[in-house]
């Protein structure tokens, strides 16, 4: 039978309770997503991540740490990313003859961040920030704004190449999102369902051109919540059309896809109907994603966690999902390779020092 553990849950407190070792046993969780509830100092973290690799040395530690004000952990030592649109507003200042002056120094400092984002998230063992938003800033959206690089695909693209770039030295993967562009909508897929009404030749001109562009350097994608009406009813990340035809077929993506956090409203119907988190697991993998993400669901008894883990199951059982090898293997390839530098290290490393220099 295949293995394949598509689940990433989260956990309530700052060490490992039981249920959290008992979940993160389980064959079905390949990893959790960290909060900062989940943080307290830089020894706590370190200390937390190496209870979770004793649980099971595969699982993927993750956390949405991109700069500006989705940044979980900001003391103890944490560099202060700025907003991604910071090395947008770098690129414009050209220079009086627009010699490119500011889009070179722009993408030298994308590759600084990418650098210090990784290399701090690793030194305390950390293994995938979900970074770089690839989301266009249309001035519409107040959930993307100043996270997005800025309007201009190609300016976006190379900048998120160059942060890209850093993560990679660092030794940690990326994560473009959210496929194929929250950037047009206003509604927030936390607590809506946004809908975006634009034709596919549309997204794909502009929106969806950062993943065309990144191709074979996005290791893994993140799907909106959000409607496109005219290429499918579904969200993007509960639609085969997007994610299979589109993103595989079209743009021949390669890497993992992640769904965004079932909890959120825009995942909670599907097809016009209220559902479940087991459902919309099950209907997420069975439209073209490697892992579920289900946030914030561990706190009180952590009800919503176990229900997952154990209706995935039965899904499995019933033949409603079937495993992937391949789903697996991307899941497997997001895993850094190389040792991590200890932070003591880091702080006199001199890569690091230039690169703290270089940030806007």
């Amino acid at each position: 039978m295949s293995f394949h553990a598509p689940l990433i849950i989260d956990i309530a407190g700052t060490t490992l309770a039981k249920i959290d070792k008992r979940r993160l046993k389980h064959s079905l969780v390949g990893g959790l997503i960290l909060f900062a509830r989940n943080w307290q100092s830089r020894e706590q973290l370190t200390d937390l991540c190496r209870q979770i690799k004793k649980v099971r040395q595969d699982l993927l530690i993750c956390v949405d740490h991109e700069g500006g004000r989705v940044q979980r952990f900001k003391t103890d030592g944490f560099t202060h990313i700025a907003p991604m649109r910071a090395l947008g507003e770098l690129w414009l200042q050209d220079g009086k003859a627009g010699e490119g002056s500011g889009a070179m120094r722009a993408n030298r400092a994308a590759t600084a961040c990418g650098y210090v984002l990784g290399a701090e998230l690793r030194a305390c063992g950390v293994d995938l920030s979900f970074t770089p938003v690839l989301d266009l800033d249309f001035g519409e959206s107040s959930v993307i704004g100043d996270r997005a690089f800025g309007r201009d695909p190609r300016v976006v693209s190379l900048l998120a190449k160059s942060l890209m770039h850093g993560l990679q030295l660092s030794g940690m993967a990326n994560c473009g999102k959210h496929f194929p562009g929250h950037g047009f909508v206003a509604a927030d897929s936390h607590t809506d369902i946004p809908v975006d009404k634009r034709s596919l030749k549309a997204i794909l001109a502009d929106d969806a051109k950062p993943y065309e562009w990144l191709g074979t350097a996005l290791a893994s994608v993140m799907p909106a919540h959000v409607v496109y009406p005219k290429v499918d009813k579904r969200p993007a990340g509960f639609s085969s059309k997007w994610l299979g035809d589109i993103l595989r077929g079209q743009l021949r993506f390669t890497g993992a896809v992640f769904s965004d956090d079932l909890s959120m409203a825009g995942a909670r119907v599907i097809d016009g109907q209220p559902v479940s988190s087991t459902q919309a697991a099950v209907a997420a993998l069975n439209a073209g994603c490697d892992l579920v993400l289900l946030c914030n669901q561990s706190l009180g008894d952590g009800a919503e966690v176990d229900a997952l883990i154990d209706g995935l199951t039965e899904a499995q059982l019933k033949g409603q999902w079937q495993p992937s090898e391949a789903s697996e293997a991307r899941r497997q390839a997001l895993l850094p390779s190389s040792r991590a530098t200890n932070w003591d290290e880091l702080m006199v490393q001199p890569t690091y020092m230039q690169s703290l220099d270089l940030l806007p």
